[in-house]
């Protein structure tokens, strides 16, 4: 029986399923440390605030979506970046995603305004 689990072909991949992927803060912060970690993660390895069940199905998001691929080594499902093939099919993706303005952050947000509440002026 085959424990590697199924992972598209890049000819398979889909911008609106990948996007749909990455849409989620903490698949978003899964990326971000594989890309800034040099080397493949277990799934116990990265800093995520979410329990182990919801952690398997963040992962099981990203493989489908062909962002990562799943191994076994030993009794660790190891988890590596599939950038290249990434890069080939969406140039740049993942270099938004893992640039240097990431650096440091590993829930990358936009800075979000709130208006000012009414009858006061914005500040400057």
């Amino acid at each position: 029986m085959e424990r590697t689990p199924p992972h598209p072909d890049v000819s398979e991949f889909d911008l609106q399923r990948v996007l749909e992927a990455l849409v989620d803060p903490v698949r978003r912060s899964i990326v971000a440390q594989l890309g800034s970690a040099g080397a493949d993660i277990a799934c116990g390895g990265f800093d995520i605030p979410v329990g182990k069940s919801t952690a398997t199905h963040h992962f099981k998001v990203l493989r489908e979506a062909g962002l990562i691929r799943q191994y076994y080594r030993g009794t660790s499902r190891m988890n590596a970046l599939r950038r290249a093939e990434v890069d080939q099919a969406f140039p740049g993706l993942l270099d938004a995603l893992t640039g240097p303005h990431t650096a440091g952050s590993p829930h990358p947000e936009p800075t979000v305004r709130h208006a000012p509440p009414a009858g006061r002026p914005a500040a400057r």
